[in-house]
């Protein structure tokens, strides 16, 4: 069974050890940088980082990182909403269902609103990026036009 845990000083070196393989890694920056900028974003209010390692029972298989964006927080948000800011499995454990078992658990920690409501969860992907593409789609991301970064910018709908 999918559940995240919190960073903490018991499992951060494993969390630095998950590795989503050559293909993975052109798609997703290491979890070091995912956590330093989890930590900076933090202590500069920018927004509310959510960094959670992703275990498959007792079993660290992956990373993801969630955010709450304030508009009053974050210049370029026209409303408060949700990121889904990194996201991995690591090379061992692709293929397996993790991922997406791990997606449905952060939009359902998300609609919890742990942070406070908010309409939308976003996330984006590089566009040759393929099997993320799907993934999204399947858990009902769609496309909204927009390009941030060179990446394609998806959402979801968190009140219908």
């Amino acid at each position: 069974m999918i559940k995240f845990e919190k960073i903490s000083e018991e499992n951060y070196s494993e969390c630095l050890q998950l590795d989503p393989g050559e293909k993975g890694s052109k798609y997703v920056a290491p979890n070091v940088n995912s956590l330093a900028i989890a930590y900076v974003c933090k202590e500069n209010n920018v927004c509310s980082p959510m960094p959670f390692a992703i275990y498959n029972d007792d079993v660290m298989v992956g990373f993801i990182l969630l955010s709450s964006l304030k508009k009053e927080q974050e210049n370029d948000v026209e409303e408060d909403i949700y990121d889904i800011w990194r996201f991995m499995v690591d090379q061992k454990y692709q293929g397996k269902g993790y991922g997406r078992q791990a997606l449905l658990k952060a939009i359902e920690l998300i609609k919890s609103f742990p942070y406070g409501p908010a309409n939308t969860l976003v996330l984006s992907y590089l566009s040759d990026n393929e099997v993320g593409s799907h993934l999204y789609e399947s858990v009902g991301f769609t496309a909204t036009g927009e390009i941030d970064d060179g990446e394609i910018v998806m959402s979801l709908n968190l009140t219908g």
